[in-house]
This record gives C-alpha cells, structure tokens and sequence, in this order.
C-alpha cells in the first residue's frame, strides 16, 4: 500500500496524495536520484481488469508518448509490479485551474492566456490525430509559473479509433462540456467537439459559470444540444461573437482551430509555445506486469560493462510489443527477422557468451556504440554475406533485453543458423524468449507434462 515517505521501486519517495479516482491514486513524489518533483499516478491493476479498462490504459499511454508540447503533462516513465501499474508524470505545481475559476471568473487578460495555451496544445494534440474528449477545467493544470497543462488522457482517441464513416460514436466527458452532437450518438468527429469543450471552458473563465446548466439532467441536454445559453452582461461584443461561432450546435458550421488562431481577440498577447519535435508516429501499449516484475530478479552488474548496453525505458519496452500480451509474437519454430529475449545476466556475461558463439561459429563481431554488436559470417551465402545485428538494453542495471535481428543475407540461412546454433547455444543466459514464459516455468510445465504422460508397456 503506497503511504507517504514510502520508496517506489527504490528511486522515488512517495509524498501527499494530490487526488483520486475510482481506479487511481495521483501522489507527488521525488526522485531520490536527481531531485526531480513528480507525480505518480498509481493504478489498481485488478479494478481495471474487472472493469474492462486495459484498452483505456493502453490509450493513455500511447497517446501521452505521442503528444509532447509545453502545454501538456508529460509522461515520463510507465512502471508496474504484479498489482500496479504506475505512470511517473510531470509534477504541476499549481494544481487544477478549476481551483481559480471556484473563486469567481477570471480577468479577461489571464482568461485568454490560458485559453490561448489550451488551444495551442489541443490543436497540437490535433495534428497528431488525437482527440481529447474530457477538456474541462479539472484537467487543465497550472505549473509553477502559472502555465496551462492538460492532463488525463483516458478518454482520447486517436484517428484509427474512428468507424468506417470517419466518425467517433462512444459518448463520452462531462455532460456540462460535451458537444451536442456527441450527445445525439450519431457519430462526431472529435476534433470538433473538442473545439465546442474548449468554448466552454473559456466561457466559464470569463463567467465564472457554465453556460449549459440545469438540475434536470435532460434539460441540460436540450440546452447543449440547441445551444441555448446566454451571456453575461460585462461579455464584450467580440467575445461574444466569438463564443457564438465556437459553441454552435452545428458542428459542421463550428469555427474550425485554423480560424479562431486568426481571431484578432486571440491574438492579443499571444505567446508561441516551442513544441517539443518526436517521431511521428503511436507506440503500441505495454504490457506491464509481464515486463516489470523481472525487474527485481538477477545479479550483481559489471559497471566496467555498463558503456556498452543501451539504456532501455518503458517507451522502449512499448515500442516493442503489440499489446499487453506479448504471446504469439514469435513462432517457436520458424524465427522472424528479429528476436528478443530476456536475461538477468550481467552485460558482460551476455556480451562474452555473444563472443563465445561468433568464435565457435567462426563470425566476426564488430562492435559499435551503445551496445550494438554486428555478427558477420566470412563465407558468401545466396544473397551475400549473413549478418546479425545484436543489442543489448538496459532495462534495469539487473536486468537486460537483447534483440537479434537480420542485417543482411538471406532470410532462410539466417533462421537455421538461429535455429541450429545461436538460440541452443544462448540457453544459459536466457530468463525467456519474448512471447514464451520464462526458462523455470518452462521446465516445470514441461515436467508436469511428462509426469502426466500415459505410460508405454515395452
């Protein structure tokens, strides 16, 4: 049970719980290593099996790897035991901006700023083909310079998440700050109903109200879905023009984020964010509990050793597997081009058994940076010359991945090799192959088999 002044995973000391939810605890926390305040989202990975919420998960953690701009929560690390699945994210200081809009509307100069550091992050998060889906002023945080942030990305959704027609159809968010057309489950498109959340909120931070509120619930709903509220008196006659072509009830008539950057309210004291440059593209979820358990196994470390491995992080681990299930991905027979397996062996003990094979195989090994190894065969194959590239990543200092993978020749001589000679001859070190369960496991299902085999009379 996580309790303040506890140690996580033995790099972070846990400190005041900041919120909660129904699957998650968030607590600040401090990297005993660097210093760094951080906050630890802890989630119960049993009540989320229950529920049904591993693709929702999954979604955070991809989509909070893809999205990186000043103006949103950034994600750095996914740890897990066999209970908890734990999200170490930037700490924002300044708490929720629902905190400031409790206290009555804001001025119309600090309203702006944090509306204009809210549009740049969700039309950044647009460009990547994510939609938030839950933008309300309990998910927007500040930071200590009184910076916007945007949080909990449970809800998004990425573009390959739309139906045949294009469109999202799971209702979802707030009821206050849903789109109309989300209500009417027909199908949206989200970018758009993002922008009409995003109307909302500036309307409450100039108001200090929600425009749509009713105690009936299918009141509300009417309201929303006609679009019926009306401003305050102090509202300038920009604002509100601008408010009205933000929250109109006809999505397709919406001001679109292109033009209401070129609004000239907007612009007034804008500020440009510089955004942070990543690889284009979605990392796949992990599977946490299956990767992180290990990572209290193995010995002691080689640290004359360590310059030559590659340090690996939980993105790495994702960008490796499909899914939380890391089963199928290899054929036990018939190799890919590329393999991974698990070893809670020191880096050196990897690296000699590597040169220990290439020299009984009569391979050459060049050696290159950051724990890369290039295994070449001197006799030319069908398509040239066999080369294998292996490298090995830090998971933990106990506990290493390496990946093999072919570099160049013909695909076939590359998977007998493997099957022949380099996977028999790695059985000491392995802990297990990606995709089957580790070395001890696999004896004892192996000997319970044989236990139960019917017997044969001579």
């Amino acid at each position: 049970m996580e309790q303040k002044g506890s140690i996580l995973m033995q790099r972070f000391e846990l400190g005041r719980l900041l919120g909660q939810g129904t699957f998650a605890k968030v607590y600040y926390a401090r990297n005993l290593i660097t210093g760094m305040s951080v906050a630890i989202k802890v989630i119960d990975k049993e009540k989320i099996l229950k529920v049904g919420m591993i693709d929702q998960i999954k979604r955070e953690i991809s989509v909070m790897r893809l999205i990186r701009h000043p103006c949103v929560i950034e994600l750095y690390e996914v740890m897990a035991t066999k209970t908890k699945i734990y999200f170490v994210m930037e700490y924002a200081k300044g708490g929720e901006l629902f905190n400031k809009v409790a206290k009555g509307r804001l001025k119309v100069d600090v309203a702006r700023k944090y509306f204009q550091q809210l549009i740049s992050a969700v039309d950044y998060c647009h460009s990547r083909g994510v939609c938030h889906r839950d933008l309300k002023p309990e998910n927007l945080l500040l930071d200590e310079n009184e910076n916007l942030k945007v949080s909990d990305f449970g809800l998004s959704a990425l573009a390959e998440s739309k139906c045949q027609d294009g469109l999202l159809h799971t209702t979802c968010g707030t009821p206050a700050y849903v789109a109309p057309e989300v209500i009417n489950r027909k199908g949206y498109d989200g970018k758009k109903a993002d922008i009409w959340s995003c109307g909302v909120i500036l309307y409450v931070l100039l108001a200090g109200h929600l425009p749509f509120q009713d105690s009936n619930l299918m009141e509300m709903y009417r309201k929303i879905g006609r679009g019926e509220f009306k401003f305050p008196k102090w509202f300038a006659p920009e604002v509100r023009r601008f408010l009205s072509r933000i929250l109109d009830p006809n999505p397709k008539a919406r001001i679109s984020m292109a033009k209401m950057m070129e609004r000239s309210w907007f612009k007034i004291g804008l500020e440009k964010p510089a955004i942070i440059a990543t690889e284009n593209k979605e990392l796949a979820p992990l599977d946490a509990d299956a990767v992180f358990e290990l990572c209290e196994n193995g010995g002691p470390v080689d640290e004359s050793k360590q310059e030559r491995t590659k340090s690996l992080n939980a993105f790495d681990i994702i960008s490796f597997s499909t899914g939380f299930d890391l089963s199928g991905l290899f054929d036990n027979t018939v190799p890919k081009k590329e393999v991974r397996f698990m070893s809670a062996k020191p880096a050196s003990i990897i690296i000699s058994k590597l040169e220990e094979i290439c020299k009984r195989l009569h391979l050459k090994v060049k050696k290159k940076d950051g724990g890369l190894f290039k295994l070449e065969d001197s006799k030319e194959g069908r398509k040239g010359s066999l080369g294998v590239d292996a490298e090995i990543f830090e998971i933990t200092p106990q506990f290493h991945m390496v990946e093999l993978r072919k570099s160049n020749g013909d695909t076939m001589e590359y998977q007998n090799l493997f099957k022949q000679d380099i996977r028999p001859a790695l059985t000491d070190i392995v802990w297990s192959w990606q995709g089957e369960p580790p070395q001890q496991e696999q004896q004892q299902h192996e000997a319970v088999q044989e236990e139960h085999q019917p017997s044969h009379p001579a």
